[in-house]
């Protein structure tokens, strides 16, 4: 489904990814993980067309599609759920959801919408509520949803537990193994390493904008020596990786 090849990008003169390079298999989940300034979110957003890549390629069922803009990847499947959400506030919650269909058909805008309002129940018993009063779970659950709109063949979610409350993090993974279910292919940044892993066909380890390891997420749970990827060096490897993503996930992120 989706190829990245030796992707680099820079702010000014600092290069925040470093030749990346990986896949995601059409129905897989791929999880993206590592410690903050890993350059897991300029990862996506230079996939998503936020940002130019000074190298390298990206391409969508064997099409280039390095540099499109945003709304042409849109239309061509790729859909990004961002951090910290960015729905817009002043706007309804179904006003939320009709604009991620925006480039769907018009006749199937209706089904859609129908869709996340019983996939999200709070979503539908909140529609003509303002998002700017919603819960931070509430306003995760809709930023999914608003992605969801678009129909995208492929979905990239940026920390889609970050800052949410233990059941609400719950509520996220347990929608990540369902999307995974249903044969809906996924790119996911996630700060919690553990829960990522449990649910990754596949993953990938970032650190300085190089991707320093690779596997399924069975693989990578296990693997003792990536601990240091997680915490820092000067953290002990007492526990291994699954240790680390339970008890330092915020180090993850």
């Amino acid at each position: 489904m989706l190829e990245v090849e030796g992707l680099t990008a820079r702010y000014g003169s600092i290069a925040a990814l470093r030749g990346a390079t990986l896949s995601v298999g059409s129905g897989e989940v791929v999880g993206l993980i590592g410690p903050n300034g890993a350059g897991k979110t300029t990862l996506l957003s230079t996939i998503a067309g936020l940002m130019a890549p000074a190298e390298g390629r990206v391409t969508l069922e064997g099409s280039d599609i390095t540099g499109h803009s945003p709304e042409k990847l849109l239309r061509l499947g790729v859909a990004l759920v961002p951090e910290h959400r960015r729905i817009f506030a002043d706007l309804t919650v179904e006003e939320n959801l009709k604009i991620g269909g925006v480039t769907v058909p018009a006749a199937n805008r209706a089904e859609l919408l129908d869709e996340m309002c019983e996939r999200f129940p709070v979503l539908r018993e909140k529609r003509d509520v303002s998002a700017g009063y919603l819960s931070g779970g509430e306003a995760q659950q809709l930023a999914i949803g608003r992605a969801l709109m678009s129909a995208p063949r492929l979905l990239m979610m940026d920390e889609p537990s970050l800052g949410l409350a233990p059941a609400l993090v719950d509520l996220v993974f347990e929608l990540i193994a369902t999307l995974r279910d249903q044969g809906r292919t996924m790119l996911v940044v996630e700060q919690n390493a553990a829960r990522m892993l449990a649910v990754s066909d596949h993953a990938y380890v970032l650190r300085s904008g190089e991707v320093v390891a690779a596997g399924t997420g069975a693989e990578l749970s296990q693997r003792e020596d990536l601990f240091d990827t997680f915490v820092g060096p000067e953290v002990p490897a007492e526990g291994g990786l699954r240790a680390a993503g339970e008890s330092h996930g915020g180090s993850a992120g």
